[in-house]
């Protein structure tokens, strides 16, 4: 197994995705098939080279099928599917039928455009399809397999429930995903992945206006707002500079971001990437904003000197200065800079922990030419 490292240097395990254990259960299931056997270990190639072995957790023949399942293991990462039973269950079809996929127990089915794959279609993503197909047809001596592969997960819709799907259009279930067959602890690509899909689908269902927040708070806060839609919402967590990126290549009219009073403290000081990892806001920077935006050197060193940043908003707040609309104004030319050439109206706005609003600009074009002065 591979490793990485954390930063107190402890090794990482990386895992397996959905996609790799959906392959090997349906490799073996498919060579049952063949010859009556399962193959325990079974062995399949990744999307980038190299082989791995999956030993089986059950398999069965039912009726004209055959039945197998492989645990997940997602290493060290906090993946809400480690653990689960992964199973596929293949029956061969006529001669010319090819590959069918079909969505069992737990797997979703996508019910929204924008995705890879069109409504209607059990959310098994392309590169796992392609996975599987694959290692059928190394079973089959290089030919294409005539066979109905249905995925399950046992107990997948309750785990979707904590997953971003039922926001995408994939209902019933969870997805069967992976890109590269490895699951690398806590590189958020999953989430990173997630933001992307969600922009797609509001793109697709031509969603004019699509809101990028911190948290559940700036969430809830925000649609309330502007009263939007879900599918209009974007929960981008610490990834603002993932969310503009995207937009940038795939722009809307309309864009909010949202966050809480730290976050987009970070965001106005230049940073994109907003976890507490990459550090945490300047305090002697929101305290010279502070002063600039009328406070006194009194409130200026109170707030140099403040514990965290909701501190130094609320005695900006009992001084009667506007620090919100100053670090609004300030997180609006950050993003607008990614943003810059898509003519998109951008608006920035911070809630305090309650979910109140306290600070804001306006919507303005990141492109012209009078909004930064209008700001300023």
């Amino acid at each position: 197994m591979q490793q990485d490292t954390n930063s107190d240097n402890q090794a990482l395990r990386r895992g397996w995705t959905t996609g790799s254990c959906a392959t090997a259960a349906a490799k073996a299931a498919f060579a049952a098939l063949q010859d009556g056997h399962f193959p325990d270990p079974v062995t399949i190639t990744l999307p980038r080279g190299g082989q791995v072995a999956f030993a089986l957790a059950e398999a069965r023949f039912d009726q004209d099928a055959a039945e197998a399942g492989v645990v997940k293991d997602a290493g060290d990462d906090p993946d809400v599917t480690h653990g689960a039973l992964i199973r596929a269950r293949v029956r061969l079809l006529p001669a010319g039928s090819g590959i069918r996929f079909r969505a069992g127990e737990g797997v979703g089915t996508i019910t929204r455009p924008g995705l890879a794959l069109p409504p209607g279609e059990p959310a098994i993503n392309p590169v796992p399809r392609r996975m599987i197909r694959d290692a059928m047809q190394e079973i089959a001596g290089g030919s294409e397999p005539d066979a109905e592969v249905t995925l399950s997960v046992p107990g997948g819709e309750k785990l979707a429930e904590r997953t971003l799907n039922g926001r995408l259009g994939i209902v019933g279930g969870l997805s069967i995903l992976g890109t590269t067959g490895i699951v690398v602890p806590f590189s958020c690509a999953a989430w990173i992945d997630t933001i992307r899909r969600g922009i797609d689908v509001a793109r697709a269902m031509s969603i004019g206006h699509v809101a990028g927040s911190t948290g559940n708070v700036s969430e809830i806060a925000v649609q309330a707002l502007h009263g939007m839609p879900d599918v209009a919402l974007i929960e981008m967590g610490d990834f603002a500079g993932g969310l503009l990126k995207y937009l940038r290549d795939h722009p809307v009219p309309r864009v909010t971001v949202a966050g809480g009073v730290a976050k987009m403290t970070k965001l106005a000081q230049g940073r994109l990437d907003l976890h507490s990892k990459r550090g945490s806001a300047d305090l002697a920077a929101l305290a010279a904003v502070a002063i600039e935006a009328g406070g006194g050197s009194d409130l200026g060193e109170c707030i140099a000197r403040a514990n965290t940043v909701a501190q130094a908003f609320s005695l900006s707040s009992a001084a009667g200065v506007a620090l919100g609309d100053a670090i609004a104004t300030r997180a609006w030319t950050v993003a607008a800079e990614v943003l810059r050439g898509t003519g998109t109206s951008l608006e920035i706005v911070l809630f305090d922990r309650e979910g109140t609003l306290v600070g804001r600009t306006d919507f303005l074009s990141v492109d012209a030419a009078h909004s930064l002065n209008r700001l300023r």
